[in-house]
């Protein structure tokens, strides 16, 4: 039982980086990545659709973005989702494919973008403190209950532990490693 529950707490805690990673990946760094635009979502046909299922990419330069409708009647809707989107860059259309250039970010903002990232770091590693938590009340009661033994309660409890601070430590890289791409220029 105390192994499921952390067995448990350990996938849970896996998908809460993960959901870091593809936050962080969504955060524009002056650099060209179709990241950027994971969470863009086109009205295709009445139905938000993900951009990635309506367009292929390609990175000709370091600052430059190709998406190339795979239906071209879209063109006109995936450019409007596009220039609504959050990623602050102008989308341009040649009437096959939609061109965006990345502008070089200012100061000011890239701060803005490090305030940003270390407030999703954060919001992970409270993810990852309440899956803790939830994990240990469920190791307390199966002691209480009786279905395991004071030792391996405290044993599970020091894995958990230990898995929740790996956890932690592995947002802790990833916020650096952004926040340092970020800082860049």
């Amino acid at each position: 039982m105390i192994e499921e529950t952390l067995l448990e707490a350990g996938d849970k805690m896996d998908k809460a980086v993960e959901v870091a990673k593809e936050d962080f990946a969504s955060i524009r760094t002056g650099r060209a990545n179709p990241g950027l635009y994971n969470k863009v979502l086109v009205d295709y046909y009445g139905s938000p659709t993900p951009l990635q299922q309506l367009a292929s990419f390609a990175i000709p330069d370091a600052r430059t973005i190709l998406i190339t409708p795979f239906d071209k009647s879209a063109l006109r809707e995936i450019e409007r989702a596009l220039s609504d989107s959050e990623v602050g860059a102008n989308p341009s259309n040649d009437g096959s494919v939609i061109r965006i250039t990345i502008p070089d970010l200012t100061q000011e903002r890239r701060k803005e973008y490090v305030k940003i990232v270390k407030s999703k770091g954060e919001d992970a590693k409270v993810s990852i403190r309440n899956i803790r938590r939830k994990a240990k009340e469920s190791l307390d009661k199966l002691v209480k209950d009786g279905d395991a033994g004071e030792d391996e309660g405290s044993r599970g409890e020091k894995e958990l532990d230990a898995m929740t601070k790996a956890h932690v430590d592995g947002i802790d890289e990833l916020l650096k490693r952004k926040e340092a791409e970020l800082l860049e220029v």
